[in-house]
């Protein structure tokens, strides 16, 4: 779009795989900048600025998301471009985190067993694409999250370790499920699903984050490596879940 002889984009203008909205639905929120998921909060910009460059001022302004945390709904209104309804919905979201957050941990799923991690990821089976995702769990074997790591083919060429780690580095996870899915509906595993799986045990052993299995996901049903027999790391299921 062209305003007084300059060129500025909008966020239609980008290239789609550059679009917020886009990139968190095929890639989950944890793949996205805290710029780009305030821009889909904000929704729209204002002339001449599209919503991720409103976005970046705002963290500017504030100094990053600390300080988005702490403004006033207020003095957030009068940066130019965001006014009360803009300011309104970003409380509203940095509140729900809040509350997510302070949640009791009881909420958190546990998992104490392949059967339980695969009931947390049922719904890959209906995934068109291969898609990888992890299982992070905290000392007690809760659930801390379920992040996306990969969409496409999901081999030993094309996946890095320190992509599937990263996440577990960040939310100081001290163990993790890996799982995949086979579109064809079929969970063999293919002898690149293990030598994938032995790669990350190894690299868990160096980080010092278990991996306890990997799960293969076909339609319906699943397979779990440690079951099959593959060496992981101890503990086991069982021996991380609570003692009652």
């Amino acid at each position: 779009m062209e305003e007084n002889g300059a060129l500025w984009l909008t966020i239609k203008d980008l290239p789609e795989e550059e679009r917020p909205r886009e990139r968190l639905l095929q890639h989950g929120p944890a793949a996205l900048s805290a710029a780009e998921l305030l821009a889909i909060l904000l929704r729209t910009g204002r002339r001449g600025e599209n919503a991720l460059q409103l976005a970046h001022r705002i963290l500017q302004h504030c100094e990053g998301l600390s300080g988005l945390g702490r403004i006033p709904a207020h003095e957030l209104a009068r940066i130019p471009g965001v006014g009360l309804v803009k300011a309104a919905q970003i409380q509203a979201a940095l509140e729900l985190g809040r509350r997510v957050a302070a949640a009791a941990p009881e909420e958190r799923p546990l998992v104490r067993s392949a059967r339980e991690a695969y009931m947390l990821l049922a719904d890959m089976a209906d995934l068109e694409q291969e898609t990888l995702r992890t299982i992070l769990l905290d000392t007690r074997g809760r659930v801390v999250a379920i992040p996306t790591i990969y969409v496409g083919n999901v081999n030993t060429t094309l996946v890095r370790p320190a992509e599937v780690f990263r996440e577990a580095i960040r939310r100081n996870a001290v163990s993790m499920i890996v799982a995949h899915n086979h579109p064809s509906g079929d969970p063999e595993p293919s002898p690149e699903d293990v030598a994938l799986t032995r790669d990350l045990i190894a690299a868990g052993q160096l980080l010092g984050i278990r991996v306890l299995d990997h799960l293969i996901i076909g339609r319906g049903r699943y397979t779990s490596l440690r079951e099959r027999g593959l060496s992981f790391a101890t503990p086991s299921f069982s021996q991380l879940a609570p003692r009652t």
